[in-house]
């Protein structure tokens, strides 16, 4: 049986990935903040769970010493902890961007970091990242959330290089608004006396509600997709873009480049 590590495996996608993982031959490693959010996950055949604070270097050494000491193969880790910040530049706070940097980047570099030697003992591994659509591609109210999963593009891809000789697959997965709790705890912006940014915080609000709503499926396509990855890794990086959202707007970007697309969203998004 194949063993499968998760972050933020207690809720939103990374739940939806272990049930799915444990009930299809894996074994699943969830690891998550605090083991006391475990919820269903504990007790669930094919699960062990695990506390695990992908910011805390600390946390992640010693998750690790706990997993290899009953695990003596780790064959995949799936880093799926992220949270969400909306907010404008202007009224941006220090502790909510130091947080998603933490969380969406730094957390990912250093869980790759911790387990990379294991891979690299082993000869064999895969690293599934997953970032999103906004690793891809720059929207209205992005700014910190975009560019902490860009970051997250360019080191997977970066760091696929040096794991060839170990035979370690390294690829990304995007997709757009899913509907699981990702958005609900997406922390904004609060309403301030600047027109402008009430409005667009209101448009930009409006357009995610709605797709999140809109895309019933995509949650079993993205579950089904990752799971076809682990089953399948490829030797070379890869992008795997999932969703009609997702590839519509990486297509469109990518056919009109960065100024024609800039005018699309500021006229259709913004209608500005």
């Amino acid at each position: 049986m194949k063993n499968v590590l998760i972050t933020g495996a207690s809720g939103g996608l990374g739940k939806l990935l272990a049930k799915h993982f444990a009930t299809n031959g894996w074994h699943v490693i969830a690891t998550m903040i605090s083991v006391d959010l475990a919820d269903e996950l504990n007790g669930m055949p094919n699960v062990s769970c695990y506390e695990l604070d992908v910011t805390s270097t600390e946390s992640i050494e010693a998750a690790k010493e706990k997993i290899l000491n009953d695990f003596s193969e780790i064959h995949l880790v799936i880093n799926n902890a992220g949270l969400g910040y909306r907010s404008f530049v202007e009224l941006s706070e220090d502790s909510e961007i130091e947080k998603i940097v933490n969380v969406n980047w730094l957390g990912t570099v250093k869980v790759c970091r911790a387990f990379i030697p294991q891979f690299r003992a082993q000869r064999f591994g895969q690293f599934i990242n997953i970032t999103s659509i906004a690793g891809l591609v720059n929207l209205p109210l992005g700014n910190f959330y975009h560019s902490t999963k860009q970051a997250v593009e360019s080191f997977s891809e970066c760091m696929s290089y040096e794991l060839l000789d170990f035979n370690v697959s390294v690829c990304t997965v995007q997709f757009g608004n899913a509907p699981t709790d990702f958005q609900k705890n997406v922390k904004k912006s609060e309403q301030t006396a600047i027109a402008s940014y009430n409005k667009m915080m209101e448009t930009i609000n409006g357009i995610l509600n709605k797709k999140t709503n809109k895309n019933k499926n995509l949650i079993n396509d993205i579950v089904n997709t990752i799971f076809n990855i682990a089953e399948n890794p490829k030797r070379s990086f890869r992008k795997y873009t999932i969703g009609f959202d997702a590839n519509f707007m990486k297509t469109l970007r990518r056919l009109l480049g960065y100024r024609a697309f800039n005018h699309v969203i500021k006229k259709k998004v913004l209608k500005n």
